[in-house]
């Protein structure tokens, strides 16, 4: 782990490290801009970037607002050692799992990118769960011309099952699906 100490929260945000880093541990008593007004400008940039707040002025409004705004931990001093690090491990694996999600996102989004307009029709029928007789029928084309599609589908977006491309499906785009409009089922 690489830890970089800054002298203000100005000179934090004038670096790149807000694209970088894995946490933010900020005090909130700061020369120049405060603590809470950095953390504002950390979530206005990068909302999911974990942040633990530590200050030995705090209060219980100050700790529910930045816990509100989301704030991973707000620790008083003098503080735990303990509670310190298993926050910052907490922290890191965040930040590396928001990471690989984004990779993951990116790529499906790139794979579907690669469809041609018919097979993205025929892939949006198919996690609606329509049947390749359904598909034929609702899109105007055989069963055979589909299972075509279909095996375009399942190739260029990467997926073993049509379940794997389904709950990828649902995570990247959310529910909705193809509709079918000739009324077919």
């Amino acid at each position: 782990m690489v830890v970089i100490g800054f002298l203000s929260a100005e000179e934090f945000l004038k670096s790149s490290c807000i694209n970088e880093v894995g946490c933010v541990l900020l005090d909130l008593h700061l020369t120049g801009m405060d603590g809470m007004e950095l953390f504002h400008r950390i979530r206005g940039a990068r909302e999911r970037l974990p942040v633990i707040i530590l200050t030995g002025y705090g209060s219980v409004p100050l700790a529910v607002e930045a816990l509100k705004a989301g704030a991973l931990d707000f620790i008083q001093k003098p503080f735990d050692p303990d509670r310190l690090l298993a926050g910052l491990r907490q922290a890191t694996n965040l930040e590396a799992a928001e990471r690989e999600a984004q990779s993951k996102a990116a790529a499906f989004y790139e794979q579907l990118a690669k469809l041609t307009g018919r097979e993205r029709e025929v892939m949006d029928l198919m996690v609606a769960g329509h049947t390749s007789k359904a598909i034929g029928a609702a899109l105007n084309i055989s069963s055979r011309t589909v299972e075509i599609y279909r095996a375009h589908v399942m190739n260029k977006m990467r997926a073993d099952s049509l379940v794997e491309l389904i709950r990828r499906n649902l995570i990247f785009q959310g529910v909705g699906g193809g509709k079918i409009v000739s009324g077919a089922p």
